[in-house]
């Protein structure tokens, strides 16, 4: 039975929504013969949140401050899953979510998807956006290459990413940025490999004055993360890299092994 493993860092100070993500993540009606793992990492050197999550969540703590992209990297080192979805803590993942895209690599020899996200307001309602991309497949490239073409703004939200495991392993993880690790990630895998486009509104972006994007140390990071997107970009295409092999649901990274460091033999 694959699994798809839906990894969330979290941060006890700013998990304010963290009930109403977890209610999205119960309420998942998956295709028939998928199983779902949710692993929850906590930030931070005093976890809080291990109380509220119950036995729902796969939970992990860092047991200091690492930021959002270790932590995530933390959870995937625990996922089982051969798909991983990316979700915040404070996101909404509609109950139709996980199937509507698990649905698309099983169509599709695809290595990312992602589906339509509508604005989460304060007051609980709801804006929608229209897609700067054509649904459906996008090609290798494209994605980067239309946001090179506007400012390295993307038309494809990391946030809501849905990945092949191995695919996400093999590009590092989320990539080690202070902001948009989620974005550089996305640029990599996007880079090298087909993905899906989708117009179903599969999840809920949330505005509010906690998230990353509203601190006030942000804008001049944001023009950072997205200048080492672009390279990310523009370095993968110039090395030539691909992927090549065909996708599969097999897999899945905790089937790996580690030991005591062996000590050098003794010399003289």
């Amino acid at each position: 039975m694959p699994t798809v493993s839906v990894i969330t860092a979290a941060y006890g100070p700013s998990a304010h929504h963290l009930a109403e993500t977890a209610r999205g993540v119960r309420a998942q009606q998956l295709p028939p013969g998928w199983s779902l793992e949710w692993v929850v990492q906590e930030d931070g050197e005093r976890p809080v949140l291990a109380d509220a999550l119950g036995a729902q969540a796969e939970y992990g703590h860092n047991g200091t401050r690492l930021g959002i992209a270790a932590t995530r990297n933390l959870a995937l080192a625990r996922a089982s899953g051969a798909l991983v979805q990316n979700l915040d803590h404070d996101d909404v993942l509609l109950p139709h979510a996980l199937a509507t895209l698990i649905r698309r690599f099983e169509e599709h020899p695809i290595h990312w998807a992602v589906g339509a996200a509508d604005d989460l307001l304060e007051d609980g309602a709801r804006r929608s956006w229209d897609s700067a991309m054509p649904f459906g497949l996008l090609p290798a490239g494209d994605v980067n290459r239309w946001a090179e073409r506007h400012g390295g703004n993307w038309p494809v939200h990391g946030g809501g990413l849905m990945m092949r495991a191995d695919t996400l392993r093999a590009i590092g993880g989320w990539t080690g940025i202070p902001v948009d690790d989620d974005l550089a990630a996305l640029v990599a895998v996007s880079e090298l490999a087909d993905g899906w486009n989708d117009p179903t509104v599969t999840w809920l972006y949330r505005k509010h004055p906690a998230q990353t994007t509203r601190n006030s140390h942000y804008p001049g990071l944001e023009d950072t993360g997205r200048r080492i997107a672009l390279q990310r970009a523009k370095a993968l295409r110039n090395a030539g890299l691909a992927l090549t092999a065909p996708p599969s649901f097999d897999g899945g990274g905790t089937d790996v092994r580690v030991g005591p460091n062996i000590k050098p033999a003794p010399t003289g």
